[in-house]
């Protein structure tokens, strides 16, 4: 399997696209590989079902131009931060050997927006320890492997960013994907029942916020991210 320079993984189908969409359409359109893993289907979701929402998946992956779009079938609510969630992952990073990780906010509303968050930065420690043994898909044992740097992007919750990635010219790209999934956000038509994310207010205040990070960085658009470790940089003309 071809590797990706960047491997973004979200606890629902739809997490990568509300946190970090923007970001993943421009380092795409810069020449990026980039690949999306859910850990789970969303089946606990009240909107839409399993199969309507793997389709919704799959076109916004198509309408962002990532690589690849796998889904690991974690338990939607109910799955843990344990060796065997943190294997399965880890089998994973060895496999795609991304340089950068983004997953899921710190801490959130959705529980599994959380724990997502720690078990895949957990996940991508231990996948740089040799001694601890996987396979590839044909039975091979696999190499060690670790990012060099893992960001959370921001969810529901207004959490103070480390970092904010400059997307104008790519919000309309984030929206679009975004609105591939008609089942979870606001539809005019759609008659299933209401949830806090199903209101016209909350799909405006996506664009919103990424305006806003746009507005303080001076641009069109942005999308924040927080670190877990001190970010250097070589010289002063990277921080412009």
């Amino acid at each position: 399997m071809s590797t990706v320079d960047i491997l973004a993984l979200g606890a629902h189908p739809d997490d990568v696209e509300l946190g970090c969409g923007g970001s993943l359409a421009k380092v795409i359109a810069k020449g990026k590989r980039v690949g999306i893993i859910d850990l789970t289907a969303g089946e606990l979701g009240t909107r839409g079902t399993v199969k309507i929402r793997e389709k919704e998946a799959q076109k916004a992956a198509q309408l962002l131009g990532v690589y690849f779009r796998e889904n690991l079938q974690f338990r939607d609510g109910f799955f843990v931060n344990d060796e065997t969630h943190q294997k399965a992952l880890i089998q994973k990073i060895r496999t795609y050997k991304p340089e950068i990780v983004l997953c899921n906010a710190i801490h959130d509303r959705h529980i599994d927006h959380g724990r997502g968050s720690q078990l895949v930065k957990e996940a991508a420690f231990l996948s740089g320890l040799a001694k601890i043994e996987t396979l590839d898909l044909y039975g091979n044992p696999q190499e060690p492997w670790r990012p060099r740097l893992l960001l959370h992007y921001i969810q529901w919750e207004d959490i103070q960013p480390d970092i904010v990635l400059d997307i104008s010219g790519f919000l309309e790209a984030k929206m679009g994907a975004v609105e591939a999934y008609k089942s979870q956000f606001f539809d005019p038509t759609n008659n299933a029942p209401e949830t806090p994310i199903s209101s016209r207010n909350f799909l405006d205040s996506v664009r919103y916020r990424a305006r806003n990070f746009g507005r303080l960085l001076g641009v069109e658009a942005g999308e924040g991210f927080t670190v877990d470790r001190l970010i250097g940089v070589s010289d002063f003309d990277s921080l412009i």
